[in-house]
């Protein structure tokens, strides 16, 4: 599953083509920063996706709010269903890693496309990775 192959197919459907981002998602892209964001995108997986049989399936996911929700309706994995008939995953068993980081790599490469340039939003930078840059 991958993005770019994926991109034409979702172009071509009317409701995964009209999900897109508004400044202030990608305001927050730009604050916390990829690294950040594939983290909660792969959390957001884990607790809604990743079960056999998720509470609500077809329902867990809301159309706004967070940017990976966005991004879950845009690239079609939103719920079991949507994994299975657009990235052939099937239901009724869970996730594995590896189906994890690829959904979440997906996602990713969706925010990427839609988020464009974001140089003139302020990023806050990652005190983690300053002080482990500094002890070395």
């Amino acid at each position: 599953m991958n993005y770019a192959q994926m991109k034409e197919r979702l172009a071509a459907s009317p409701f995964r083509s009209r999900f897109g981002l508004a400044d202030s998602d990608r305001a927050y892209l730009a604050e916390k920063g990829w690294s950040v964001l594939r983290t909660q995108a792969k959390e957001i997986i884990r607790t809604r996706l990743a079960p056999a049989h998720p509470a609500n399936d077809g329902r867990q996911t809301p159309m706004r709010g967070h940017p990976v929700f966005k991004a879950q309706h845009g690239a079609a994995a939103c719920c079991r269903g949507c994994l299975a008939k657009w990235h052939g995953i099937p239901p009724g068993r869970p996730l594995t890693d590896e189906e994890i980081d690829d959904i979440a790599d997906l996602l990713i490469d969706w925010l990427r496309d839609k988020a464009g340039d974001l140089s003139t939003f302020p990023r806050t930078p990652d005190l983690f990775l300053q002080l482990c840059s500094r002890s070395r």
